[in-house]
């Protein structure tokens, strides 16, 4: 096989990531996975995972863990989705000894391994396809099986694992984690995981098992109680971000921001993260809690320095990211009316009285006025596009949406991504800030063609 045989075979593969709707329960199958795993030798048992699911911040908490560990002398693999660019960013491997980086996507699987290991898989999945009574693997099984099979080969000391979709039934639930984090829950993907907040938790907390230690997010109350319950049901320990363990923000620029992080592990002053965003306090003491937990649970030495060094050199590209300053380029994939609101308070507190342009597009499936309602008010011009992806909402039905939020803001309809930046470069001066948000398949777009023009 060569790699783009590679890259074909998986795209023939189911992909709900594409999909607006379908049956989650049917569609979403335990049972699926764990026969194809024990099929080819159960490459999961054995790994140290640390497991991550919730709606916002949970790829930024598995990073900041990630980069943590890697900075204290462990080899560490990252499994993440979706992906920006390339499929293989979802699969990584950060090198103990790899020194200074600054890859967006250090250690992803190379070209070869992930073509090697696909061959090397090929078979079993035709077995199981004509042989499973659970259907057939979709990709995200497929590519969970992959990151499984390639962490064993690579001995990884840790696996950090962020979910896909809910917890519960989601493919990556089949480990037995070290440590839990349920990160920021809020309404999301509700024709799938629940329309209230109480039923979405459920589905978030069913990565929590019994004897787990967990690190949870601050949560709505009725959110919070689900968690809460969940870990008194199977004796798991529960620290809550803004109880157990605390954080304030010193300082902020456009390049990063400082923090203090406090709680039940100890303190920690000086905490620096080159992340915008008050949330990524959150995420960053989450992902301390995760850290400090895992090695204190097992006796292991924590040296503060490499835990500040690790969340420093935190990359995490499409979260509030500046890829570019005169004008200013901001990418963001606020995919849901909270996210949106927390990047629009990002945007009022680092570029007040600017001139912000919005590049938006949205999937069919997300809450377009709810986005609409936090960012479309800062705006003086709404550039409306959409992705190249069978997700993606029609730039009309998107403006239709949003009318009762337009106030003074000009709308403009594109086709496609690479036009709508390019109206938004002509409309902007030097010091406008241009925004690209809605989804993370429009910022993947975006940092593509953006970063092509940079080099």
């Amino acid at each position: 096989m060569s790699y783009q045989d590679t890259i074909a075979y998986l795209d023939s593969f189911i992909n709900y990531e594409k999909k607006p709707r379908y049956p989650y329960k049917e569609s979403f199958k335990l049972e699926r996975i764990k026969e194809f795993l024990g099929r080819i030798g159960n490459p999961h048992d054995g790994l140290r995972y640390i497991h991550v699911a919730g709606t916002k911040g949970k790829g930024s908490v598995c990073a900041l863990t990630a980069y943590m560990l890697r900075q204290m002398g462990y080899r560490v693999g990252l499994y993440t989705s979706p992906h920006l660019s390339d499929v293989r960013e979802r699969i990584r491997v950060l090198q103990p000894d790899a020194g200074a980086r600054d890859d967006d996507f250090e250690g992803m699987i190379s070209e070869d391994d992930l073509t090697r290991l696909i061959a090397r898989l090929r078979p079993e999945i035709a077995a199981h396809a004509a042989e499973s009574a659970y259907g057939q693997l979709s990709f995200f099984e497929v590519y969970t099986a992959l990151a499984f099979l390639y962490f064993r080969e690579q001995s990884v000391d840790y696996a950090v694992l962020e979910t896909g979709l809910g917890g519960r039934l989601d493919a990556t639930n089949v480990v037995q984690p070290l440590i839990v984090a349920i990160t920021s829950i809020s309404y999301d993907h509700m024709n799938k995981l629940g329309n209230s907040l109480a039923d979405i938790a459920a589905e978030k907390a069913g990565i929590i098992k019994s004897g787990s230690l967990v690190i949870s997010a601050p949560q709505k109350s009725s959110a919070r109680a689900v968690i809460r319950a969940r870990c008194a049901q199977l004796g798991a320990r529960l620290y809550e971000v803004g109880t157990d363990i605390t954080y304030k923000t010193v300082s902020s620029s456009p390049a990063g921001q400082e923090f203090t992080i406090s709680g039940v592990y100890g303190s920690f002053e000086h905490t620096y993260i080159p992340l915008l965003g008050e949330h990524q306090g959150i995420n960053a003491a989450v992902a301390l809690g995760l850290v400090l937990g895992v090695l204190r649970e097992t006796h292991k030495p924590v040296p503060m320095d490499a835990v500040l060094a690790g969340l420093r050199r935190i990359r995490w590209p499409g979260r509030c990211e500046i890829v570019s300053e005169h004008p200013c380029i901001i990418l963001d994939g606020a995919h849901n009316e909270a996210s949106a609101a927390t990047l629009g308070q990002t945007i009022r507190h680092m570029f007040p009285g600017g001139r912000i342009i919005l590049v938006l597009g949205v999937s069919k499936d997300k809450d377009v006025s709810g986005i609409g309602k936090h960012l479309i008010p800062l705006a003086k011009q709404c550039v409306v596009t959409k992705a190249d992806n069978p997700r993606a909402l029609a730039t009309s039905d998107v403006i239709r949406r949003l009318t009762e939020h337009r106030a003074g803001a000009l709308f403009v309809q594109t086709q496609c991504v690479a036009d709508a930046l390019n109206v938004a470069l002509r409309s902007a001066r030097e010091d406008d800030t241009i925004v690209v948000t809605g989804s993370l398949f429009i910022v993947g777009e975006a940092r593509q063609l953006l970063t092509k023009k940079a080099r």
